[in-house]
């Protein structure tokens, strides 16, 4: 079973940088796609970033590109551990969610699986993100 843990959330002032790290096991496939998705009250949960194995990063949602950076080690092939983060710069009140990591199997057929919490298997628990205006 794969096992995903979130850590790094918490309170910062806009304009001011977090790193979110997801820490995930388990895995019985060679490849994986990890995903940072985020759900703000009274919203539907997004998808923020997706990197894959196979290809790097493969996504960000318009809202984040040129603030957040996906990154890390997908798959380490001695132990099918991987640590993915999250760096995330400019915060603004809007970026205050909850922000799940998810993950899925990398179809060999089609590394780019669509950053969509529809498409993912595993999911943390996840972690607050709060920006204060």
């Amino acid at each position: 079973e794969v096992q995903l843990v979130e850590s790094g959330g918490g309170l910062v002032q806009a304009g001011g940088s977090l790193r979110l790290s997801c820490a995930a096991s388990g895995f019985t496939s060679d490849e994986h796609t990890i995903g940072w998705f985020r759900q703000a009250p009274g919203r539907e949960r997004e998808g923020v970033a997706c990197i894959s194995s196979r290809i790097g990063p493969t996504y960000y949602a318009d809202s984040v590109k040129g603030r957040f950076t996906i990154s890390g080690d997908v798959f380490i092939s001695s132990d099918k551990n991987s640590v993915v983060t999250l760096q995330m710069t400019s915060l603004k009140s809007d970026d205050t969610a909850v922000y799940y990591c998810a993950a899925t199997p990398t179809p060999p057929e089609d590394p780019l699986v669509p950053c969509t919490d529809g498409h993912f298997a595993s999911w943390g628990q996840g972690t607050q993100v709060t920006v204060s205006s």
